[in-house]
């Protein structure tokens, strides 16, 4: 990857609903080798899709949630049926395994605390868990999806 290509992704990270054109401007390059360059990139899986960012209060998701989550359970085969069934549900927005003294930590959106609690049903029908405890945001300070990009 070059200056071009970082340049092309960060115009693409900022708004990637413009025409070849406009993005090829933006990036200070022409649109032939731009639209090239964002097929080859795709192709790559160095742009896995593009978006639209929603907006969750206007959704009436707006309840942000970080659950925490330890397990006695660390065998595959309880891995593989805890995260197939996480994934399956469409509030968790963020799955990840942790190091230190949690396991998982999950990032969640919802209506309310009765949605929350939903959502705690659910998650200790899909496996044994040790604790569960949870979060929840007053205050998104900084909310960005693009990804700080080098050069190399």
């Amino acid at each position: 990857m070059d200056h071009v290509d970082l340049r092309i992704l960060n115009t693409l990270q900022k708004d990637a609903s413009g025409s070849i054109a406009e993005i090829a401007e933006r990036a200070g390059t022409s649109q032939t080798p731009c639209w090239r360059r964002i097929k080859r990139m795709e192709e790559d899986g160095i742009i896995k899709k593009r978006v639209a960012l929603l907006d969750q209060e206007k959704l009436n998701i707006g309840l942000t949630g970080f659950i925490l989550i330890r397990t006695a359970e660390h065998d595959e085969e309880w891995l593989r049926a805890f995260a197939e069934g996480v994934k399956a549900m469409p509030e968790v927005l963020e799955f990840h395994r942790m190091t230190g003294e949690v396991d998982y930590l999950l990032r969640i959106v919802t209506t309310d605390l009765k949605g929350y609690d939903a959502i705690y049903k659910k998650l200790i029908k899909v496996a044994k868990l040790s604790d569960v405890s949870a979060c929840f945001s007053m205050e998104c300070i900084k909310e960005t999806t693009e990804l700080p990009l080098f050069p190399s």
